[in-house]
């Protein structure tokens, strides 16, 4: 082990330690006062600054925001805000490192798929929040969706707060709409990856500035499995009967998405640099792309065209299903170093309950960024493009102003489509990597070394793809498969599966 490792593990175990003494004792300042006396608070204690860690590009703006967002919290919570952004492509890296070398900060983004969620928690990276959900964290408890609170437990335990969104994960494609109406093409039957070849070839020969196809380095072709771990080659099959865990690599279906990912690449429908590129935002701003695949919400389209200020429309790219990744897509956590989680949860439950803050938060500084129609509805300013945040990653959704033209039932409409999301055969299943924690470090290597290149279509899969497994094979993949199999038959036969 590290020193760097050593050191904070010794400071985990430090904290673990004055938080239970304290909680024991009734004894911090702000134990016995609750999550609305932070006004009182102010009074007579200096505020504390709360750092916060979130995904996304880094806005110009952002600053400015958060100064008028400590205005509000120092107000309600005696605290104030300092957000640290993280691009998309770079900020699982950028968090393991900033968590292993004892980075200050308080709230950091965490998901299935960015800076995972459950093995992050079981590494020690995040506090476990019961005692301070049930202090400091009644009000969310009873405003956010219970699934999402259960869906999220690791071992028993909530380490994070879920936003409260679309329950089920569906895939679409995205196109802009400028395009389609140029060209006039039909999306009516789009729905595999085969099915887009004919629409990227029309942009491909009529427009060179455009992206046919845009992608960063996380894209990965969907097909209909459930993956054990995000983006590692573990998977079992939506319609599994005998919850076998798979290779995904060596499924006929990868195999046939990542010839056809190639065969795109090489006819110029994918960037170049798609395996490098860690956002797609710069394409987003000019407009000069036709289509890519994103995951979709009830009135989705809306917010993409009142986000990007040109019309979005989509259509289904797979069912809606219910798995540990869309339940577990978009969680705040508080870090285990943190001086001031009893604060730092304070502020996750008035950001997760109080509408001003939250809208502050998603959409900015009201007449510089936006400005509201009626009481419910609002429209981005020309400002918006200084402080164009990710809704998803930020909390609540179910607080947050409609768009000019979402409908008043907008959120009646989440909560049915959130009711109707099948669930996959491995909702709640929670991989415990512990035993072959080595062969998962070097399976993780492996990835790096391949993954994106494949995924994108960047190098040709005859050659790489048998490289790639054979790799994976040497780092331990076997082992670690049969682990989570051995996982995974146990909490089948306790769960009656």
């Amino acid at each position: 082990m590290s020193k760097s490792k050593r050191s904070f593990s010794f400071v985990l175990a430090t904290l673990m330690a004055m938080v239970l003494v304290l909680s024991a004792c009734g004894g911090s300042k702000n134990a016995d006062s609750g999550s609305n006396s932070g006004a009182a608070a102010g009074n007579s204690e200096e505020p504390v600054n709360l750092i916060w860690y979130t995904i996304g590009t880094p806005q110009k703006d952002v600053d400015r925001v958060m100064e008028e967002v400590s205005k509000y919290t120092k107000e309600k919570i005696n605290a104030t805000i300092t957000m640290k952004m993280i691009d998309w492509g770079d900020y699982a890296q950028k968090m393991q490192v900033n968590v292993a070398s004892g980075e200050p900060m308080d709230i950091i983004f965490t998901s299935a798929g960015g800076f995972d969620y459950v093995q992050n928690a079981r590494k020690g990276a995040f506090l476990q929040l019961d005692e301070l959900l049930e202090q400091y964290g009644q009000d969310l408890k009873n405003t956010i969706d219970p699934a999402f609170l259960e869906g999220s437990k690791v071992d028993g335990h909530n380490y994070g707060i879920p936003a409260n969104k679309e329950l089920p994960q569906q895939e679409v494609w995205r196109f802009n709409k400028t395009f389609l109406d140029k060209y006039n093409l039909d999306i009516s039957n789009v729905r595999s990856l085969a099915s887009i070849e004919p629409l990227l070839k029309t942009i491909k020969e009529n427009e060179p500035g455009v992206t046919p196809f845009a992608m960063n380095k996380e894209y990965v072709p969907y097909v209909p499995y459930d993956y054990i771990i995000q983006n590692l080659p573990m998977a079992v099959k939506l319609d599994t009967t005998d919850y076998k865990i798979v290779n995904i690599l060596e499924t006929p279906e990868m195999q046939e998405a990542l010839n056809l990912m190639h065969k795109y690449y090489k006819a110029g429908y994918v960037a170049p640099e798609a395996a490098t590129t860690g956002s797609t935002s710069d394409l987003m701003t000019s407009g000069q792309w036709f289509m890519d695949r994103a995951q979709t919400q009830p009135l989705a389209d809306n917010l993409w065209s009142a986000s990007y200020g040109y019309p979005v429309v989509s259509t289904p790219a797979s069912d809606a299903i219910i798995t540990n990744t869309s339940v577990q897509g978009s969680i705040m956590a508080i870090s285990a170093n943190s001086e001031h989680p009893e604060k730092a949860m304070e502020f996750l439950n008035l950001l997760n309950t109080d509408p001003v803050l939250r809208n502050m938060v998603d959409s900015g500084i009201e007449g510089v960024h936006y400005k509201k129609i009626d009481d419910t509805h609002y429209e981005n300013l020309a400002e918006s493009k200084n402080y164009d945040m990710p809704s998803y990653s930020l909390g609540n959704n179910m607080l947050l102003y409609l768009n000019a033209n979402d409908p008043d039932d907008k959120w009646e409409q989440f909560k049915k489509f959130n009711a109707e999301g099948v669930n996959s055969p491995i909702l709640s299943f929670n991989f415990d990597s512990t035993k072959v924690a080595t062969e998962m470090a070097a399976v993780q290597n492996v990835k790096e070394q391949f993954w994106s290149s494949l995924m994108t279509g960047t190098v040709d899969p005859a050659e790489y793809l048998p490289k790639a497994i054979k790799k994976f094979k040497e780092a331990g993949l076997d082992k670690v498969i049969a682990e989570a199999q051995a996982q995974l038959d146990a909490w089948r036969a306790e769960n009656n599966k």
